[in-house]
């Protein structure tokens, strides 16, 4: 039977979501075989199963009420499926796309403001969550599978939103998770050592991120940080209107700052035709390239600067990114997400540069991850901070010691202690400060949880921080 004779419900390449009437794809995959799951989907109610040639024998005498469609390429034909069953709906949304090693949450939620203060409706795919208007749902990944990622945007036509602005990881790009989406703009924030345990090289890392510009049409728009050499590399490769932003190099879009403090900065954008004076909470250079971004990315969907001005400055708050925790100590703790040694370097830069007494820092690396920038963090908060508290982030299936013997030898000096559980680490740095000194807690952002090698367990930072401080 031809795959466009048979009727269904719905379309899942995950048996644990198949619905009555649906389809299912048993499709390949790198830890797996779909197929080892039609038995599963089909007790679950698929009527419909898509596998690859050859592999329906052992099922079709078993299981005569359910449809068999064997394929070739059972990968190919559920793009296919997908894209006749969401395309019509997920291409009415206007979708704007951030890649980069850096900045792309910050940049995400700067541009649901701008987009709210144009007066239109849209809906964030990112690290900390996925949101839809008002409402907020659990993100598992920074960028959902490629079936999700086209639900979604069908279910934001339905309520019609106007915009989608998405987190879009290397990794996304390079399994194809963004297939099929018509990019409006695309935001390249910067490339830095990260990930390297899947990619390899900073060379795939670079490919990787750069297909998100190459598959823009010439109607789309790339904001493109050219104060990266990466970034200088990438102008090059897409065929869409190019934004340039920086700060240090010429550029179509760009910033002179005036004021950086713990309470904010204060800076001018100066962009084709104008200037914009800007005041905002954020602080530190990274995030005024964030705001670069995003006003290039609004300038790129059309919006007056006067707009693009409103929704930056309307923006209080970025969940785990330079969070700040309130408090009655006459010291300043901050929380931030901070996990490659690019990030690290930037938020201790930006604390460096306002007034403290002593810079203490709390840090570990996460196992199973990219282990070559475990050294180079160590080095960053060596050159940066005071005093640093090495730790555990969230190890894994690794010894969360081995771990921390490996951020050492970027330590050139004796500026650090060991205190592996991360609990009693921050209780020791909170214990250590004085008047005037900033403590930041890097690694763990907005996660509410640590994830230890046997099981996962509850840890929000803010709250352990404002239970410490309130035993005195």
């Amino acid at each position: 039977m031809l795959l466009k004779e048979v009727n269904f419900t719905a379309v899942w390449d995950d048996s644990r979501r198949v619905t009555p009437g649906s389809l299912f794809a048993a499709l390949p995959g790198a830890k797996g075989n779909g197929e080892a799951f039609i038995e599963s989907a089909i007790q679950k109610g698929a009527g419909a199963v898509l596998l690859k040639s050859g592999s329906e024998a052992k099922f079709v005498q078993k299981y005569p009420q359910v449809v068999f469609i064997p394929v070739s390429d059972p990968c190919a034909e559920f793009r296919g499926v997908v894209e006749r069953f969401y395309g019509a709906f997920s291409c009415k949304v206007k979708t704007i796309g951030i890649t980069g090693t850096n900045g792309k949450t910050t940049i995400t939620y700067l541009l649901e403001s701008i987009i709210k203060a144009a007066g239109k409706k849209t809906g964030v795919v990112g690290t900390v969550n996925c949101r839809i208007n008002d409402k907020v749902f659990p993100s598992k990944n920074t960028t959902p599978g490629f079936l999700d990622n086209q639900m979604f945007l069908a279910s934001l036509a339905k309520e019609g939103v106007d915009y989608a602005v998405m987190e879009v990881s290397s990794h996304a790009l390079a399994q194809g998770r963004v297939d099929l989406i018509d990019f409006n703009g695309g935001v390249f924030t910067n490339l830095t050592g990260d990930h390297l345990d899947f990619h390899g090289t900073m060379e795939n890392y670079f490919e990787a991120k750069s297909l998100l510009f190459r598959s823009l049409s010439r109607d789309a728009y790339a904001v493109i940080n050219t104060d990266d050499e990466w970034g200088r590399k990438l102008v090059s490769s897409t065929s869409a209107k190019v934004f340039s932003y920086g700060i240090d190099q010429d550029a179509l879009i760009r910033a002179r700052v005036h004021e950086f403090g713990l309470k904010g900065s204060i800076f001018d954008i100066q962009f084709p035709g104008g200037a914009v004076a800007i005041k905002t909470v954020f602080t530190g250079k990274h995030n005024v390239y964030n705001i670069l971004a995003a006003f290039a990315a609004g300038l790129g969907e059309g919006f007056s600067p006067e707009v693009i001005k409103k929704g930056i400055e309307a923006l209080h708050n970025v969940p785990g990114r330079l969070e700040r925790v309130e408090g009655p100590q006459d010291f300043h703790v901050f929380i931030d997400y901070a996990h490659t040694d690019d990030g690290l370097k930037n938020v201790l830069e930006a604390l460096v540069a306002v007034r403290h007494k002593r810079l203490i820092v709390v840090f570990g690396a996460g196992g199973d991850r990219d282990k070559t920038k475990r050294p180079r963090m160590g080095k960053v908060a060596c050159d940066l901070a005071d005093y640093s508290i090495l730790t555990s982030d969230n190890p894994r299936s690794e010894d969360p010691r081995s771990i921390i013997e490996e951020i050492i030898p970027g330590f050139t000096q004796k500026t650090y202690e060991v205190v592996v559980d991360r609990k009693d680490a921050i209780a020791r740095a909170l214990a250590m400060a004085q008047k005037g000194d900033i403590i930041l807690l890097a690694g763990k952002g907005h996660e509410t949880y640590q994830v230890l090698k046997d099981k996962t367990i509850d840890f929000v930072e803010r709250d352990i921080v404002t239970g410490i401080l309130s035993k005195g």
